[in-house]
């Protein structure tokens, strides 16, 4: 890493020491569906929106989804969006995890799940199992794009491919949350607070002139 990777990543770990994943879970199982909701949804929302697909008592099985069937479930989850896909999906991976048992911390058996694809499965990865993983989200996309770390264009996955280039491994699991909360709170889509930003005097983008 050169200078300006480590004052980023020392940057932000200071800013967001105890970056904690937004989505509430209590399981692997639960993590899992919560991260299978939160495509082209807020994790706000689908916070409000679990609570009543899980169990209040205990962490969520795969019975208790397939007890309650994908009516019941498209129902529960039609707040998050593409609900039928979804309930697929979350419905799908309750069916595959009973029968084995688990949910696997491996890549492909991850991207195996109905539904799951390598966005979701690095979450999982990382997240829950403590694997180094990079999953870019839009917000992740956009700060590395604006920052010079990635030059992509709109191609998210070669962001992650270049951010693991520069980047150390021992960092990703901590930078990926903490790239997601400086996305939404300083490096915006619409009004970046650049005045504000303390990554401004190396951020390669530039209009951020317009915003200081």
């Amino acid at each position: 890493m050169n200078k300006v990777h480590t004052e980023i990543v020392s940057t932000l770990a200071e800013l967001y020491p105890n970056a904690k994943a937004p989505l509430r879970h209590r399981s692997v199982f639960e993590l899992l569906l919560a991260v299978i909701l939160s495509a082209q949804c807020t994790d706000a929302r689908v916070n409000t929106i679990t609570p009543l697909l899980f169990p209040a008592e205990r962490a969520c099985e795969p019975a208790d989804i397939l007890a309650l069937g994908e009516d019941k479930v498209r129902a529960i989850i039609r707040p998050c969006g593409y609900f039928n896909q979804k309930t697929k999906a979350i419905v799908g991976v309750a069916k595959a995890t009973l029968k084995t048992g688990i949910v696997p911390s491996d890549f492909d058996a991850l991207r195996a799940l109905p539904g799951v694809g390598p966005k979701t499965a690095q979450v999982i990865q990382s997240q829950w199992f403590k694997i180094p993983a990079f999953p870019v989200d839009t917000h992740i996309h956009r700060v590395l794009n604006r920052l010079g770390i990635a030059h992509s264009g709109k191609n998210r996955d070669k962001t992650g491919r270049e951010a693991k280039a520069v980047i150390d491994k021992k960092y990703w699991i901590d930078l990926h949350l903490q790239l997601i909360f400086f996305g939404r709170q300083t490096c915006t889509a619409r009004k970046p607070k650049c005045g504000q930003c303390p990554l401004a005097h190396i951020c390669k983008w530039p209009d951020k002139k317009k915003f200081i």
